[in-house]
């Protein structure tokens, strides 16, 4: 499930470390992850599996995950160590800068050379290019700004890691994960999001029907979230989730800032909201002005017509 979860951020990052040169390696640390491993290393452009796999890193925890990254770094002197940009790169990666004394760069949409790198800051309204002296390069890549590389087609080889933690600092207990027949918000191809403008959560059921006929996953906007309609990890945006779509459909939500930081890289974008002067229209590719309480209904009926 998680190797599912992370699989789009993991192929786009591939493709990201294969615009700096050299061999591309990968890590796969966990529990049990050898269904994970197997699959990492029929990516083509990887061509070895570093394997970490013991009880100590289950729920791969930073102190754990960066103290098995320090050992293969002590043993491969690499030069640029990549992850995604996703809570679970930008996790790992900050920790081990302080243990390798580097500053790691984050979300980047570009590679221009082995040391030269364009990022989106202030939420996207501003691009930065920046030169990194550090003889380490430690970056989190933006998968939605890579063409994802092939699942099939590879055969790199693997080497088992020997896990060595020592870690008195934290202690994974569980996780709660929502259960859910949709299609998982990070890799779907259709994305239906719901803002403030729903008014609760009971009103979220319009858009889980719609998404249940549409095919599409569900998301939500930072105000419907703390607000309360649904839970965190239905967030889109520069503290949620980044997504690209096929097609996204914003429903009653205004458009702020760090929302668009999150999904306007989708192909297409509709946005459904009454009032015509609100920011989502300016990234929309369709737009409709309307009460989204007629026009969810409508297109869900237009659907089982």
């Amino acid at each position: 499930k998680q190797w599912y979860q992370r699989r789009v951020a993991i192929t786009a990052g591939v493709t990201a470390a294969s615009k700096l040169g050299g061999p591309v390696h990968a890590l796969v640390a966990g529990d049990a992850c050898q269904e994970a491993a197997a699959a990492a290393a029929k990516i083509p452009g990887i061509e070895k599996v570093f394997v970490a796999e013991s009880d100590s890193l289950k729920g791969q925890i930073a102190e754990a995950v960066s103290a098995v990254l320090l050992d293969v770094q002590s043993k491969n002197n690499y030069s640029h160590i990549l992850a995604n940009g996703t809570v679970f790169g930008k996790n790992i990666l900050p920790r081990l800068g302080a243990k390798l004394d580097v500053a790691p760069i984050s979300d980047i949409v570009e590679v221009k050379s082995e040391n030269t790198f364009v990022r989106t800051i202030y939420a996207g309204n501003a691009v930065q290019t920046l030169e990194s002296v550090d003889p380490v390069k430690l970056i989190t890549v933006r998968g939605t700004a890579f063409e994802a590389a092939a699942d099939e087609g590879g055969s790199a080889a693997t080497e088992a890691v020997e896990v060595v933690v020592n870690n008195d600092k934290s202690k994974w207990l569980e996780a709660k994960l929502s259960k859910s027949d949709r299609p998982e918000l990070a890799s779907a191809s259709i994305v239906i999001s719901g803002g403030r403008g729903l008014k609760n959560g009971e009103n979220f059921e319009m858009l889980y029907t719609l998404a249940d006929k549409m095919g599409a996953a569900v998301g939500a906007s930072r105000a419907a979230v703390d607000a309360g309609y649904v839970p965190s990890d239905l967030q889109v945006g520069q503290t949620g989730k980044m997504i690209a779509p096929d097609l996204y459909i914003a429903v009653g939500i205004s458009g702020a800032i760090q929302h668009l930081a999150g999904m306007k890289d989708s192909k297409t974008i509709v946005a459904i909201n009454k009032d015509g002067e609100a920011p989502i229209f300016q990234v929309s590719d369709y737009g409709l002005v309307d009460d989204l309480f007629k026009a969810v209904p409508e297109m869900i009926n237009s659907i089982d017509g």
